[in-house]
């Protein structure tokens, strides 16, 4: 692993990134294990208390004993976005270095990694009027206006997060376009380690991911979480939740879980891969298959 920016008087911490099933949190608690690291959760939904198996969330046993921080810190309820994720890990980096501790940032929501190392986007206040408007749409005609009206944006987005995609069209009503966060100086001495499993081995971990989740009793999961939460929002909680509550609306087949869901995580992947592969032009890094 090489420095990308190596500056004494940084704070140093390894961000472990790569698509979803590939194997990060296991060598996160490796990595923390050889250099005396504490892990921080670069994930958007593992915040949140009873997203378990949807999310793949690493378990007690698992972290052997490493601490972990971002996980379970919220009420699935509630909300959490990228600018509490910044106040949080920000003061989580400077008090596990206080430690002693190496700061691991491990996580496959890589939108969270850029507003920590590049900064939130800035200058478009809330609009009200114009998101009461947008709310009312459905998530298809929201990523679609997005596509339509910036497509460089569309590509970074998760196509069914609603509210990253009412925000990107806030900013785009008022400034044409999302502007693209420039590659400003990280405050972090930072060090990169990518896994990123070529497709002929990824594929099958999707795969066998979504068969163990299954045995896990994701179903169970679902229903329970919509009980408390509700379609909408449970929709809003990723493709897991999205896909395994139209089954359980009866809106599609058991059988077509799998495939479906197979389908969507892989270009989802995808995308986190294209993220991977702009990370690679942009710093020096040491990448893993």
């Amino acid at each position: 692993m090489i420095p990308s920016r190596v500056m004494a008087a940084k704070l140093r911490i390894l961000c472990i990134a790569g698509p979803t099933a590939s194997g990060k949190s296991a060598r996160a608690v490796t990595e923390a294990l050889a250099q005396k690291g504490e892990v921080v959760s670069v994930d958007s939904r593992q915040v949140y208390r009873g997203l378990n198996i949807g999310t793949e969330k690493i378990t007690t046993e698992e972290m052997c004993g490493v601490p972990h921080h971002l996980i379970d810190i919220r009420e699935v309820r509630e909300t959490y976005s990228a600018g509490d994720f910044v106040t949080d890990a920000t003061r989580l980096i400077s008090e596990i270095t206080e430690r002693g501790k190496l700061p691991i940032l491990v996580g496959g929501s890589h939108f969270y990694f850029d507003a920590l190392l590049r900064g939130l986007p800035t200058g478009v206040d809330a609009n009200p009027q114009l998101r009461a408007v947008l709310d009312a749409l459905p998530t298809e005609e929201l990523y679609a206006q997005v596509a339509a009206r910036d497509s460089r944006r569309a590509q970074g987005l998760d196509p069914h997060n609603r509210r990253r995609l009412i925000r990107a069209l806030e900013i785009i009503a008022t400034r044409g376009f999302v502007p693209e966060r420039s590659a400003a100086e990280s405050p972090y001495q930072v060090e990169w380690l990518v896994i990123d499993p070529p497709r002929e081995e990824l594929r099958p971990r999707i795969d066998a991911r979504l068969a163990r989740a299954f045995d896990q009793g994701l179903t169970e999961e679902v229903r329970r979480v919509r009980e408390e939460v509700g379609d909408a929002r449970l929709d809003e909680l990723g493709l897991e939740y999205k896909i395994v509550g139209e089954y359980v609306r009866n809106e599609r087949t058991f059988e077509s879980l799998l495939p479906a869901l197979s389908a969507k995580l892989w270009h989802y992947a995808r995308r986190q891969k294209a993220w991977l592969r702009k990370l690679r032009s942009e710093e020096t890094i040491s990448a893993e298959s």
